[in-house]
């Protein structure tokens, strides 16, 4: 049996980064009211912008940051070119880009944790960086990787049983009337 360790009740503890807690994950989306998307795509057919709408209807503040598309809006929001850029405080870096890059975007949200609030470094799926990830954790900061934020709160709060994820309520069985 795995142990996993709940590092926002003991900081001090090693969080591992191949099983998160429910209660690890459900903390940081409840505490999150401000998120800083880097890589977020003004194009609506990615995965970054399903998930920011997602994560708007679900209350969050999402900030798209993209050097490419800096100055346009995406979902209502102003895009940003850095994180240093964005006025006001961020609670969440979100980071769709690749494992390589997930390095220098966690250490400007390292650099921005005093002034801006950033609390969690948040890498999506398919992406993980484990020497970035010890650094922000160093530097007080919470950290996920592989996961997807929309994700993890469709299934913490039971909205993904539509999508035929095993939420083993969709079955093939016939009801007995």
């Amino acid at each position: 049996m795995t142990m996993v360790v709940d590092t926002m009740n003991n900081p001090n503890a090693a969080q591992n980064h191949d099983r998160y807690s429910d209660h690890y994950i459900r903390r940081i989306l409840a505490s999150t009211k401000t998120i800083a998307m880097v890589g977020a795509s003004p194009d609506w057919s990615r995965p970054s912008y399903f998930a920011m709408k997602y994560l708007q209807e679900k209350g969050y503040r999402v900030i798209p940051v993209n050097p490419r598309a800096a100055g346009q809006t995406i979902l209502g929001e102003k895009v940003y070119e850095r994180l240093d850029n964005i006025p006001g405080p961020i609670e969440m870096v979100d980071i769709f880009r690749n494992s390589d890059a997930a390095g220098p975007i966690t250490d400007g949200a390292i650099a921005l944790a005093r002034d801006k609030g950033v609390q969690v470094v948040w890498m999506q799926l398919g992406v993980r960086n484990d020497a970035a990830a010890a650094r922000a954790e160093a530097a007080g900061l919470r950290v996920v990787m592989n996961r997807c934020p929309k994700i993890e709160w469709g299934r913490l709060n039971n909205e993904l049983s539509w999508g035929g994820f095993n939420s083993r309520i969709i079955t093939a069985k016939r009801r007995r009337i």
